[in-house]
């Protein structure tokens, strides 16, 4: 069989020896592999008319290609946040500009109604033309429903968890968290040196834009006083007055707190810019500087302020995630020599498992915050972690 392998949205530690590992066993079970550059978006540009098209939209995958991908971070492959469904009218390829078979429709946005055009059918064509069986999506729930949209249309899909927020629905375990915690618990330890110097209140922001989860566990593990999550709104005049008790109870005279980029205060709103992204998403971050300026404001302390933002998910991946990429990878080829396909791997009750594809969108998986979190002082609080999953939920 001919399997196409892509990497779609943030990059994270643990897509390059999930990458190796598909090759390596596809190749040993008599299967071709090839990947499609930059997400959705090397499919959406591969013109079947233009034999340079190939060459830059589309890799041919052999073991010498991928021996040594997995002793580092990132995605050989490159990846976008393109959504196939949703090409705004200055973003079609210029060979498909005469297309007619363009599906015009409005992406609704928080901001804005945003022109755009499926190019579905489009890509199914070119999927048909280069005789791909099975095409295997490496992504998080943005990339998985494209990948689910597929399905729906009959081309046979298997999905591959991947994403730092461990918020896709339907698995515990999403590639790269494991490895976004060390990093993160790694670098407030680290801000404790001079957060305690100068005697000062840090506020540390972390990735996470609906779910908390990151900045839960990398609190949780870290020890650090207090942490604001994305999914319970904060009031800066109880944070800044819980600090200022953190701070007169440390021997060091400081406090540290961490923060959720998608966090918001009670009255205010999540802090987004830029132009909405194919599936509707503006960046996010800033709500970290906003709470250190609140804080300074209110308590007349000096803030040290430190967004973690990309280093949470730059180097190597750690050795769980290794575990977890090479386990998914060797699972997926398992499910494609079975003829099983319209679904996605996962670990559920600590299994490597599969579940329906369609289960990627049937649910959002956010912080059970009656479990796992105290809102009057803003902390984690683990009541109970009997019977939970390795990550709590």
């Amino acid at each position: 069989m001919k399997l196409c392998i892509l990497t779609g949205g943030g990059d994270v530690p643990g897509l390059n020896p999930c990458i190796k590992a598909i090759v390596y066993r596809a190749i040993d079970d008599g299967h071709e592999v090839i990947g499609f550059r930059r997400g959705w978006e090397g499919l959406l540009w591969y013109n079947p008319d233009d034999p340079e098209s190939f060459n830059k939209n589309v890799i041919s995958l052999n073991k010498k290609i991928v021996r040594t991908i997995d002793r580092s971070g990132g995605t050989i492959l490159h990846t976008s946040r393109t959504n196939p469904a949703n090409i705004r009218h200055e973003d079609i390829p210029d060979f498909l500009r005469g297309s007619t078979n363009l599906n015009f429709k409005n992406l609704n946005s928080k901001k804005e109604k945003i022109k755009s055009y499926d190019f579905t059918k489009h890509l199914l064509r070119n999927l048909e033309h280069l005789a791909i069986d099975i095409i295997l999506p490496i992504g998080g729930d943005d990339t998985l429903a494209y990948a689910e949209r597929l399905h729906r249309e009959g081309f046979p899909v298997i999905g591959i968890p991947k994403t730092m927020d461990n918020d896709v629905y339907g698995t515990e375990y999403c590639i790269g968290f494991s490895t976004a915690i060390s990093r993160s618990v790694k670098f407030i330890h680290q801000l404790r040196t001079s957060t305690g110097s100068h005697e000062r209140i840090a506020v540390i922001e972390l990735f996470g834009r609906n779910c908390g989860e990151p900045t839960l566990i990398s609190s949780y593990l870290s020890g650090v006083d207090r942490a604001i999550i994305a999914e319970v709104p904060f009031d800066p005049k109880r944070l800044a007055e819980l600090l200022m008790n953190d701070k007169a109870a440390n021997p060091s005279n400081y406090a540290m707190v961490t923060i959720s980029e998608g966090a918001r205060m009670i009255e205010g709103e999540i802090s987004e810019y830029g132009r909405p992204d194919a599936y509707g998403h503006q960046k996010l971050g800033g709500i970290g500087e906003k709470t250190g300026a609140a804080i300074k404001k209110i308590t007349g302390q000096n803030i040290i302020f430190q967004r973690l933002s990309y280093l949470m998910r730059s180097g190597p991946p750690d050795a769980l995630d290794l575990m977890a990429a090479s386990n998914f990878a060797n699972l997926v080829i398992y499910l494609v020599g079975n003829k099983i396909h319209g679904c996605m791997v996962a670990l559920r009750h600590g299994k490597y498992t599969h579940v329906p594809m369609s289960t990627v969108t049937s649910g959002v998986k956010r912080v059970d915050v009656n479990e796992l979190y105290d809102e009057n002082e803003y902390l984690p609080k683990i009541r109970n972690v009997l019977n939970k999953p390795l990550f709590l939920y």
